[in-house]
């Protein structure tokens, strides 16, 4: 399940307020300034800081 595109734009990372952005798979919403991603389960955002797994930054840049 998608996340609506006017969800999305009023969505923001609960930790920094900045924008999030869906994961190419879909599982989850990306906050690159935070460097975390929210999970989506049962396709509903879990907007907890608790809740965030750190991305890994790019060996490639």
């Amino acid at each position: 399940m998608a996340i609506d595109k006017d969800l999305l734009d009023i969505m923001a990372c609960p930790k920094c307020k900045g924008d999030v952005n869906v994961s190419e798979n879909g599982d989850g919403l990306i906050c690159d300034a935070c460097r975390v991603v929210y999970p989506i389960k049962d396709g509903i955002p879990v907007m907890l800081v608790e809740e965030a797994k750190s991305i890994e930054p790019d060996p490639r840049d």
